[in-house]
């Protein structure tokens, strides 16, 4: 696989689409992204996030796990904690989202076509929480990326280099730019198998 940002970008998710899988009012970005080195304070902001999340749904959140570029000790990020929170079934939003909702989360993505993930931001803390049920292949390859970028320097550096390139390019949606990066994500799982 081509591991470079040079190339022809995926095809966008349109306007309409991004609208049908969003919660509320879709915003457009129309800029770069910003991002920022890493951050010590990242680790403590999920802890305080995932016992907060255990507190509200209890035995409901069979797994709460700091994900993506925030979770990679020195790899630069958007300033945004992604977490992954597995349920019995994501798409039985009666059994937590109301829960959360109480909580001040904020439900703002919903694709039943997608694995049932539901995205939700945080009450006070700038966090995308990508909600999945148990058995989810989505849940593995999350973590396997993770993992992947913390225990090698080669692919941690070679998804940096991705990430500043793509980022200076303007955005008209930020999942447009998360699109653009799964070649070099698919490129890196890719080596543990």
């Amino acid at each position: 696989m081509s591991s470079t940002v040079d190339g022809p970008d995926p095809d966008p998710i349109s306007d309409e689409e991004l609208q049908r899988l969003t919660v509320g009012e879709l915003k457009p970005h129309n800029a770069p992204i910003v991002l920022v080195e890493y951050d010590p304070e990242w680790p403590r902001l999920f802890t305080r996030e995932a016992d907060r999340i255990r507190g509200v749904i209890g035995d409901r959140a069979l797994r709460v796990e700091h994900v993506g570029s925030t979770s990679v000790p020195g790899l630069a990020a958007k300033p945004i904690i992604d977490i992954l929170l597995v349920v019995p079934d994501s798409a039985d939003e009666s059994s937590y989202v109301p829960a959360m909702e109480a909580a001040g989360y904020v439900l703002r993505i919903r694709e039943p076509d997608w694995f049932e993930h539901r995205l939700f931001k945080g009450p006070d803390t700038n966090i995308n929480l990508h909600v999945f049920s148990v058995g989810a292949a989505e849940i593995d390859r999350m973590l396997r990326f993770r993992d992947r970028l913390r225990n090698s320097d080669a692919d941690r550096e070679h998804y940096a280099r991705t990430k500043r390139e793509l980022a200076q390019r303007t955005w008209r949606h930020v999942q447009h730019y998360a699109d653009a990066k799964i070649t070099v994500v698919q490129e890196i799982i890719s080596r543990d198998e």
